[in-house]
């Protein structure tokens, strides 16, 4: 896929859009700062068609808006370990006004989500995961190591996805 733009979003969050071939679908990336070095090479590795959004983020917020404007077919939430599904959560009420744009009220309960790739076996608390499960898109929770594998297996399962 080719990288094609880049823009901080109006929670101050890093996007980056890559686009593959005619057709496919709308995938996107959602990865905390400290797990984002090598995701760009990872996406733009990946041969398929339509098109992929990452999404660096702090807290729940910015992610669910990127899930809102971009409507992906799923979401590849990147955490240290892969996950097959987890928990409710409750993410406690905060004000976040020092993600350097606009301030915001995070929180709230998200529900207990499986993943649409349960393969990848253990079960765990990941709030992404869940927030993303919320608003009724498919999630799975991958390694950044495992973005590119991850996102090919899922184009790949799913009908005129590669």
């Amino acid at each position: 896929m080719q990288h094609t733009r880049t823009w901080s979003d109006v929670y101050g969050s890093a996007r980056a859009l890559f686009e593959g071939r005619a057709g496919g679908h709308a995938w996107l990336i959602a990865a905390p700062p400290e797990l984002a070095g090598e995701l760009a090479a990872a996406i733009a590795g990946v041969d398929g068609k339509g098109r992929a959004a990452l999404v660096v983020h702090e807290g729940l917020t910015p992610l669910l808006a990127a899930v809102q404007e971009e409507r992906p077919r799923g979401v590849i939430v990147v955490a240290p370990v892969a996950l097959a599904g987890g928990p409710a959560v409750r993410v406690p009420d905060a004000m976040v006004e020092d993600a350097g744009a606009l301030p915001y009220r995070e929180g709230g309960e998200f529900p207990a989500w499986t993943g649409e790739d349960t393969s990848a076996g253990a079960q765990g608390e990941c709030p992404a995961a869940s927030a993303v499960a919320g608003l009724s898109v498919p999630v799975t929770v991958t390694t950044p190591a495992d973005v590119a594998a991850t996102l090919t297996a899922w184009m790949d399962r799913t009908p005129h996805g590669r």
